[in-house]
């Protein structure tokens, strides 16, 4: 943070002399004489996060300034005061500067105007130049470093906001990730666990298969990249995890991230399904938009309500629902991130999705072996078993997942707790269970 903070303050030193220099041109040019650019500050020795985002990305001396007019109102918005100066001719701001009002922030916001002030002035081919960088094929829209927000209807492209990611904000000042708060822009919340592979009891199938999803987070960077399989490959990794309640499918998400580093984000499916025509697709968008070019996984439990299969066309309702599921797939596809559905019922999916999928994952129901091992490893330290309870014969007379396991354990001990106890009684756990039975339908 602290090599961060120095470079920067180089880099705000450099940018306030090229903006004295142009406000200088610009209002006394009888004074002006040949044009020396102030020279950027030389970074390549420092190991700052902003340093070697600049090497790694090649960024031009404009391409540079851009990106500090866009980071300014963030660190220093006192510096792009001066563009407020008002032109007494017309008693307004000047056009050629730019800018815009926040609907909180009380500084200067840049907007693509006050980018072409900076680096083109009155010359066209350089104005025309710098529309480049907001092309989508530009680095700034590649990695969503920073965009030309969308100009109202009818208003000149460059009028629109520059506006720098929130991630990327994070990154180039602290150096560390932005961990987005779940809200309705982004309805999704942070996940993880504390537990470890060894928790998870699993067929050696299933494992292995999770292991592939592994090895793309891993290495699917360099296959693409160095490999030069961008062409023929998807950018991103998408999963179906199916299987009963409870088998391990939320957990095996997280165990993922933890292990690769990445963050893991389950997406709150009430906030993005919508009865209004567009607004799921519109919901996702802004989902998958944030997510593109980070280390996410992210995790839609429940999936069949977005994914669900195709119906029959009887009326214009069918028809945008059919429309809806074909954004998804399309949108879906395109992302380079990794997605993992999670449904009970493989059925349930449409099977457009299901063949597109990159793999699928089945979490069957433990077989007496595994839930032996579940149960030996639920119980906590503190606590003592009763004589008479043989966890082998109640894990094989009693078919129960791992989570409707974790649920009994956890009535047991709170149970043994209030009877201020350490020691859990047989007569607990299977009061345990036939509360869990009696949940799911069954007779125990």
């Amino acid at each position: 943070m602290r090599d961060n903070a120095r470079d920067l303050e180089l880099e705000l030193e450099w940018f306030a002399q090229v903006l004295e220099a142009r406000l200088a041109a610009y209002f006394k040019p009888e004074d002006r004489g040949p044009e020396r650019d102030p020279v950027p500050p030389d970074l390549g020795a420092s190991a700052s996060w902003y340093a070697r985002f600049l090497d790694r990305h090649r960024l031009s001396t404009d391409e540079r300034l851009v990106l500090l007019l866009a980071l300014i109102p963030h660190v220093r918005p006192q510096l792009l005061d001066v563009l407020w100066s008002r032109n007494q001719t017309l008693e307004r701001g000047f056009t050629e500067f730019g800018g815009m009002h926040g609907a909180s922030h009380g500084g200067f916001l840049p907007t693509g105007e006050t980018a072409a002030f900076l680096l083109a002035g009155d010359d066209l081919a350089a104005r025309f130049a710098l529309m480049a960088m907001f092309a989508g094929d530009h680095v700034f829209a590649r990695q969503a470093i920073l965009r030309l927000a969308p100009a109202a209807a009818g208003e000149p492209l460059l009028s629109g906001a520059l506006t720098l990611s929130r991630e990327y904000v994070a990154w180039l000042t602290t150096g560390t990730g932005h961990k987005p708060n779940y809200n309705s822009e982004f309805p999704a919340r942070l996940i993880a666990t504390r537990l470890e592979w060894d928790h998870l009891v699993l067929p050696a199938f299933t494992l292995t298969q999770l292991e592939e999803i592994e090895h793309w987070i891993r290495h699917g960077g360099r296959l693409l990249k160095e490999w030069a399989m961008e062409d023929k490959l998807a950018p991103g990794f998408t999963a179906l995890f199916h299987g009963p309640p409870g088998t391990g499918k939320t957990l095996s998400a997280c165990l993922l991230g933890k292990h690769c580093g990445c963050d893991v984000y389950k997406i709150d499916l009430s906030m993005i399904v919508s009865k209004y025509i567009g607004e799921t697709e519109k919901n996702l968008a802004k989902i998958f938009d944030m997510a593109e070019h980070k280390r996410w996984i992210l995790f839609f439990d429940e999936a069949d309500a977005l994914f669900g299969k195709r119906t029959r066309v009887d009326d214009a309702h069918d028809r945008y629902a059919n429309q809806e599921i074909s954004f998804l797939l399309q949108r879906i596809e395109e992302f380079n991130g990794v997605a993992l559905l999670a449904s009970n019922i493989k059925a349930n999916i449409d099977d457009a999705f299901v063949r597109r999928l990159h793999t699928v994952i089945h979490f069957p129901m433990p077989k007496p072996a595994e839930r032996l091992r579940i149960w030996q490893g639920a119980f906590p330290a503190k606590a003592r078993l009763a004589a008479d309870i043989d966890l082998g014969r109640i894990a094989e007379r009693h078919e129960l997942a791992g989570g409707t396991i974790m649920n009994v354990v956890r009535y047991a001990c709170l149970r043994t707790l209030n009877r201020d106890s350490d020691t859990i009684l047989l007569e607990e756990v299977e009061e345990g269970i036939r509360r869990e039975l009696h949940k799911e339908g069954r007779i125990a």
